[in-house]
């Protein structure tokens, strides 16, 4: 699959251990691969669970000198007034949306698909389940922002996962997603899908990193 009209090698996939009746998509952060989350996935993994980590397309990524690594879409700033690569951002989205609709021809259907991702990656997985139209199981957002956040008062009114169930993690020492940003992602998704099913969760001292386990248990939960 492919961000930007750019290849990428096919994703880094952890079997489920018996017949696959559920599936987690997980999209890694910038200049990262999805092989060290594919790794994680395979030392916790639920038995009837396929994980998928697809990879980026590599491409010149403004925020780093325009030097080219491993990125879902262009990333211009960190502040919350950066301009936004509002067509990259989109046609990752329909990527992953491709790759959703194949799981289901693979027999896994959608709302048994849990989307998630970390930092960039978190925000595709936002973004991607507020603009598809295959009903989802969750959402799992780490240290993450919702893109193109202005664009989707109309689009909430016909978002067929409104009443999906959100947990978002952010540290609050992360020095790159602050953590404000975290927060206040967390207060507009909440007027976008049903706030009830809105979990924001805090980890102290936590930087730019994530637990593993935390999205695990929220797996377990959501596609037993």
């Amino acid at each position: 699959m492919c961000g930007n009209n750019m290849s990428a090698p096919l994703p880094a996939i952890v079997p489920a251990a018996r017949r696959a009746t559920a599936a987690v998509i997980f999209l890694h952060g910038l200049g990262d691969t999805g092989h060290g989350w594919a790794e994680a996935f395979a030392g916790i993994r639920i038995p009837h669970v396929k994980y998928i980590c697809p990879h980026a397309p590599t491409m010149p990524v403004s925020l780093n000198m325009r030097m080219s690594m491993p990125s879902w879409f262009d990333i211009h700033g960190l502040s919350p007034d950066a301009e936004e690569d509002e067509g990259g951002i989109k046609r990752a989205s329909e990527n992953i949306k491709a790759l959703i609709d194949q799981e289901v021809k693979n027999g896994i259907p959608s709302d048994r698909i849990i989307l998630g991702g970390f930092s960039q990656g978190g925000a595709l997985s936002l973004y991607t389940a507020l603009t598809t139209q295959q009903k989802l199981a969750g959402v799992v957002a780490l240290s993450c922002w919702l893109p193109l956040r202005n664009s989707f008062p109309q689009a909430s009114a016909i978002n067929v996962n409104k009443d999906i169930a959100l947990l978002q993690c952010h540290g609050d020492c992360d020095p790159l997603v602050p953590f404000m940003f975290g927060h206040q992602t967390a207060e507009k998704m909440k007027t976008l899908i049903n706030p009830a099913n809105v979990t924001f969760k805090s980890y102290r001292g936590l930087p730019h990193s994530a637990s593993v386990c935390c999205h695990n248990r929220y797996v377990a939960c959501s596609i037993t």
